[in-house]
C-alpha cells in the first residue's frame, strides 16, 4: 500500500482480525502484515511475531478514532485487548491461560494458516501431535492406577475408545470448541466447525496448550474432569467407554440370550439438525430407546441405557 501508515500493532492474529474487521466495517481499507519468523513449534505469543495494520495516510485520523472508541481503559490507564475471543472456551474448559497465544495457536486450523499471505499464522498440527501423546500417557496412567483388576486387553481397548476421534469430538462439542476454531474461508463454508476430525484435532491441540501453559498437573486435572463420566461408565458397566453395543452383546450372550437387534423408531427435527431414535430389542423384548445425531450414535445410546437397565435388574 503506497503512502500507508501503521496504526495498530499486536502479537495476536485474533486481535488483528478483530481490528481489521472493525475498520472495514467503518469503510476503512487496511492491510495486515507480519514480521513473524516461522518457527516449527512456537511456545509463546511473542514467537508469533508482531502483526501490523496499515491504512492510507488520509484514513489515519479516522482509523485511530474508531480503534480508540472500542478500547477498554482500566483504572490504571492500561489498554486491554479489544475482545477476548476465547473467554467462553476457557470458562467451559475450567482453565485460564497465562499465555493466550498458546490457546490461539491451538485453535488455528491449517486452512487458516494457508490463507494467510503474511506468513505469520502457524497452524496447530504440532500441538495436535503433542496433545495426542499427553492424552495417551495420562489416560494410560489413570487406567493403570484405577483399574488394577483389568487385564492388558481390557485396558488397551478402553484406552483406544477413550482417545478415539468420535470420543474427542463429543467432548469438544460439549465445550463448544468448534465455535472458537480459526478456519480458512473454504473450510468455514464446508461446515468445518462441525467436522469430527477437526473437533478432535482441536481438542488434542487444546490439551497440548494446557500442558505447555500450566504443566503436567494442570493438564491431568483437565483430562480427569473431562473424562470422569466416561471412566465412571466403564467402571460401572465393565465395558469400553463409548462402545456400549459390544458390552451389551457380551452381557446378553453371557446370560444365554439372543443377540440385540436395533430398530429405527423415527427421526426428529429438520434435515440439518436431524436426530434419530433407535430401540434395542433382545429376544423380542424392548430394553431401551436412545437418540443421537446419527443412527450409530442412537444405537450406542440405546445400548448404554439397556446395559444400565439390565445391570439394575440383576
Amino acid at each position: 500500500m503506497s503512502s500507508s501508515v501503521v496504526i495498530f500493532r499486536t502479537h495476536s492474529n485474533v486481535e488483528a482480525s478483530v481490528v481489521r474487521g472493525l475498520l472495514e466495517a467503518h469503510g476503512i481499507p487496511c492491510v495486515v502484515s507480519s514480521g513473524a519468523m516461522r518457527n516449527i513449534f512456537p511456545l509463546t505469543i511473542d514467537s508469533l511475531g508482531d502483526v501490523r495494520l496499515s491504512v492510507h495516510e488520509e484514513d489515519v485520523e479516522e482509523a485511530r478514532r474508531v480503534i480508540d472508541s472500542h478500547r477498554t481503559e482500566l483504572t490504571t490507564g492500561q489498554v486491554v485487548r479489544l475482545r477476548d475471543e476465547f473467554d467462553g472456551l476457557q470458562r467451559a474448559a475450567g482453565y485460564r491461560f497465562r499465555d493466550l497465544g498458546l490457546l490461539e495457536h491451538a485453535m488455528t486450523h491449517t486452512s487458516r494458516a494457508n490463507e494467510d499471505v503474511s506468513g505469520g499464522v502457524i497452524d496447530n498440527e504440532s500441538l495436535e501431535f503433542l496433545g495426542d501423546a499427553v492424552l495417551g500417557f495420562i489416560v494410560a496412567d489413570v487406567l493403570f492406577r484405577e483399574f488394577p483388576e483389568w487385564d492388558e486387553g481390557q485396558k488397551s481397548k478402553t484406552k483406544a475408545a477413550l482417545v478415539s476421534t468420535a470420543t474427542l469430538a463429543r467432548l469438544a462439542e460439549r465445550l463448544q470448541l468448534g465455535d472458537h476454531l480459526l478456519l480458512g474461508r473454504g473450510e468455514e463454508k464446508t461446515g468445518g466447525r462441525r467436522k469430527q476430525a477437526l473437533l478432535a484435532d482441536g481438542y488434542e491441540a487444546l490439551i497440548a496448550a494446557i500442558y505447555l501453559d500450566g504443566g503436567v498437573e494442570d493438564v491431568r486435572q483437565f483430562i480427569r474432569r473431562e473424562f470422569s463420566a466416561l471412566l465412571d461408565e466403564a467402571r460401572q458397566n465393565g465395558v469400553v467407554a463409548g462402545d456400549f453395543k459390544s458390552g451389551l452383546q457380551e452381557l446378553v450372550q453371557a446370560r444365554n440370550k439372543p443377540l440385540p437387534e436395533y430398530r429405527l423408531v423415527g427421526t426428529l427435527g429438520p434435515d440439518h439438525q436431524k436426530r434419530f431414535e433407535v430401540e434395542v430389542v433382545v429376544g423380542g423384548e424392548p430394553l431401551a430407546r436412545g437418540s443421537g445425531r446419527s443412527k450409530k450414535d442412537a444405537e450406542q445410546e440405546a445400548a448404554r441405557l439397556a446395559l444400565i437397565n439390565l445391570n439394575d435388574a440383576g
